[in-house]
C-alpha cells in the first residue's frame, strides 16, 4: 500500500466516523473539519504528483495545480469532503482522489482540467 492509498483509507475511516458528530458541530467547526481534510488532501496530491497550492476565488477554496511544465491538472477538495460529511457516502474520497490521479497519469501535454 503506497502513501496515498493509506492516507486516504484514513481520510475515510475519519470521516465515517465524524458522520455521527457532524450534527452537533457548529457551522464554523464543520467549516474547519472541511477545511483541514480538504488541504490534507491537496497535501497528498502534491506528495504525489507535486504542483502548488493556489486560491480558487470563485469556490472560496484552495486548489492544487499539478503538472504545469506541459499540462494543468487542478485539484479541488473541500467540495467532495462537504458532501461526504453531508452524508453523502457516494462522496468517496478514496474513490474521488483516484479519479483525479489517473486524470493526471493520463494527461497529454496541453491538458487543462479542473477536477472538482
Amino acid at each position: 500500500m503506497d502513501y496515498s492509498e493509506a492516507s486516504l483509507q484514513f481520510v475515510e475511516r475519519t470521516l465515517a466516523e465524524a458522520d455521527q458528530w457532524v450534527g452537533e458541530f457548529t457551522a464554523e467547526r464543520l467549516d474547519s473539519v472541511i477545511e483541514s481534510i480538504g488541504c490534507y488532501i491537496l497535501e497528498v496530491g502534491r506528495r504525489e504528483f507535486g504542483g502548488r497550492d493556489l486560491w480558487h476565488d470563485e469556490r472560496n477554496q484552495p486548489v492544487l495545480i499539478a503538472g504545469e511544465s506541459t499540462r494543468r491538472i487542478a485539484l479541488l477538495a473541500q467540495d467532495e469532503v462537504r458532501g461526504r460529511l453531508g452524508g453523502d457516502a457516494g462522496d468517496n474520497i478514496s474513490f474521488f482522489y483516484a479519479g483525479f490521479v489517473d486524470r493526471a497519469r493520463q494527461a497529454l501535454p496541453g491538458t487543462d482540467v479542473l477536477y472538482v
